[in-house]
């Protein structure tokens, strides 16, 4: 009976620890490079520091990193393994100010 006791307070203990504690970190910045061979993107994130990320097999978004370079990214990753991405996202287009002024200069253009 010792024996069961002990071989099933060590598999609770072991399944316990493999248990992650689920905490991502978000990194929100525009993707500067895609290292398909060692499988690596470096992002630029806000504070002008660069981030470099693994992206693994289990990377959801990972498929299109090619054509996401020089634009605006979301990367999450586990708090643990900040190194590590979980997901990559598309992020948000460039703030509304910045699309008006390209605007009116078209349209100035277009007058002349």
């Amino acid at each position: 009976m010792k024996n069961i006791l002990s071989i099933l307070s060590v598999l609770a203990l072991a399944a316990a620890a493999q248990a992650g504690c689920g905490v991502t970190v978000t990194s929100e910045g525009t993707l500067k490079s895609f290292n398909a061979e060692k499988k690596e993107i470096v992002v630029s994130v806000k504070g002008g520091k660069d981030a470099t990320i693994t992206i693994t097999p289990e990377t959801k978004g990972a498929e299109g990193l090619k054509d996401l370079v020089g634009k605006a990214v979301k990367v999450e990753a586990s708090k643990h393994a900040v190194t590590k991405a979980l997901s990559v996202d598309a992020g948000a287009a460039a703030p509304a100010g910045d699309e008006k002024k390209s605007d009116k200069k078209k349209d100035k253009k277009v007058k002349a």
